[in-house]
């Protein structure tokens, strides 16, 4: 038996293609110079990927401008004056709104799939962002001559389109980015929103066959921008019993930086369903020191006494530069920690294969 290991996805971006990005917008170089920049750190990620031993790839999200706002680059009417994620350090990310209709992606994943399998044979998974995050971008007060319930149909549309069209272009796995699980409960600790959000979430993962929804994963983390989070002060046994009423087959957890482990560890094994797999993150993105190999498989030693070995996986707690902008964690630093990550997966794996617990 294997013990699955995948990454979440974002890399932080060369120095070169923050600075070509930076020069694009403002003018000084044009959208062939730019993709150059784009090929040459896909190509440069792909093979430091490789070079990690890590059987499951991704791009790197190094062509995304964020993880969550890449379907509607370019989208016309956009308004700055969305919602503001505020983070435990004082910074904050703030969402566009929609003005005009009807809500159309501008870019579906599926075309960073493209251009990451032209430099490998490995399997490349796939990263989306959740309809539960692109609802947030319809304006409070309304839009005339758009209901909600227009925008929301438009919306699911288009979600299901970028996850099928990711599985058309062969992706290994999807998985959605739901990072705002856990604000949601700091917004509204009734779980009302959180509820909202798992429910149109499953009307998009709901679309799918059930052989698609073992290849569907649903990311899960406190927010992870300049090291900084935006809601891990809400504990994961408030939020574990309606994460899992998700219909997907993979659950990605930030589970290295999380202070108390065995509470999580027990929140996890009261409600994993059967059938699903919980990766959970072993690498803690906002710490530049690099775990050893031997301590990321004590971790996974320790989440063995709790979850069935055919239901857990590992991964990194978050990506490493969710946002273009993001250089607090260096390249080097990041494949050293996923370069750990494959390597104590192994190292655990080799220790239970000769235990009568693996049998």
């Amino acid at each position: 038996m294997k013990i699955q290991t995948e990454p979440i996805g974002s890399i932080p971006r060369p120095i070169e293609l923050i600075l070509g990005i930076q020069a694009h917008a403002a003018g000084k170089i044009d959208d062939q110079g730019l993709a150059l920049l784009y090929e040459d750190a896909v190509r440069d990620t792909v093979g430091k990927f490789e070079e990690t031993g890590s059987p499951v790839i991704s791009d790197g999200e190094q062509a995304k401008p964020s993880f969550a706002t890449y379907p509607i680059a370019g989208l016309p009417g956009l308004q700055p004056n969305g919602v503001v994620i505020p983070f435990a350090d004082g910074h904050q990310r703030q969402l566009p709104m929609i003005s005009q209709f009807p809500f159309r992606y501008q870019t579906y994943a599926s075309s960073y799939l493209e251009r990451v399998k032209q430099h490998t044979s490995l399997p490349v998974k796939q990263a989306v962002i959740s309809a539960s995050a692109m609802s947030l971008l319809y304006p409070a007060a309304g839009l005339p001559g758009y209901t909600k319930d227009e925008f929301i149909a438009d919306l699911l549309n288009e979600a299901e389109m970028d996850i099928r069209k990711s599985f058309q272009n062969g992706a290994y796995k999807v998985q959605i980015d739901f990072t705002e699980a856990r604000l949601a409960l700091k917004l509204d600790p009734s779980g009302g929103l959180l509820r909202l959000f798992i429910d149109l979430n499953n009307e998009v993962i709901n679309r799918f066959s059930e052989a698609d929804r073992k290849r569907i994963g649903v990311h899960s983390c406190p927010g992870g921008d300049h090291d900084s989070t935006h809601s891990a002060d809400i504990p994961y046994a408030a939020l574990l019993p309606l994460l899992f009423q998700l219909n997907a087959g993979n659950f990605y957890l930030e589970f290295a930086g999380e202070k108390d482990k065995p509470v999580v560890l027990s929140a996890i094994k009261e409600n994993l369903r059967p059938g699903q797999t919980v990766f959970l993150g072993v690498t803690n993105v906002l710490d530049p020191r690099v775990e050893t190999a031997a301590e990321i498989c004590d971790t996974i030693l320790e989440a063995a006494s709790f979850i069935p070995l055919q239901q857990l996986g590992t991964t990194d707690d978050c990506g490493f530069s969710p946002f273009a902008d993001d250089a607090s964690t260096s390249r080097d630093i990041a494949f050293k920690k996923i370069k750990a990550r494959v390597d104590g997966t192994r190292l655990a794996e080799a220790y239970l294969s000769k235990s009568t617990a693996f049998a």
